[in-house]
């Protein structure tokens, strides 16, 4: 009886396998060398990016827009957003208006 309890409860502490539609997947755009990286990036609605900045400096992740923000990131700070929409978003870094990228979000994204 005291095995079978054993085999239960060290079953129960194996971790689940995380099935494909468990959960939206989540993609990374480092900013780096005052840029995007990547600079176009393309996700299945529903999908979460999370930006980084690996960079020096600080920046911001701003839609075009203007509809979403993430504000000052200072360095090694990150900040997520959900793309829910079919469409193409296109953003930028208000501190540094040069720095430009683009997110595609359509049914065909990998």
């Amino acid at each position: 009886m005291r095995v079978l309890l054993a085999a239960a409860l060290g079953a129960a502490l194996l971790p689940v396998p995380v099935t494909a539609g468990t959960a939206p997947a989540t993609t990374t755009v480092h900013i780096k060398d005052d840029a995007f990286v990547p600079k176009t990036l393309t996700v299945k609605p529903g999908a979460t990016v999370t930006f980084v900045n690996d960079d020096d400096d600080a920046h911001t992740v701003t839609a075009d827009d203007g509809s979403w923000d993430s504000e000052g990131l200072n360095q090694r700070q990150l900040w997520t957003r959900a793309f829910a929409k079919a469409g193409t978003v296109a953003y930028h870094c208000t501190v540094h208006p040069f720095m430009h990228g683009t997110i595609v979000v359509g049914s065909a994204a990998k």
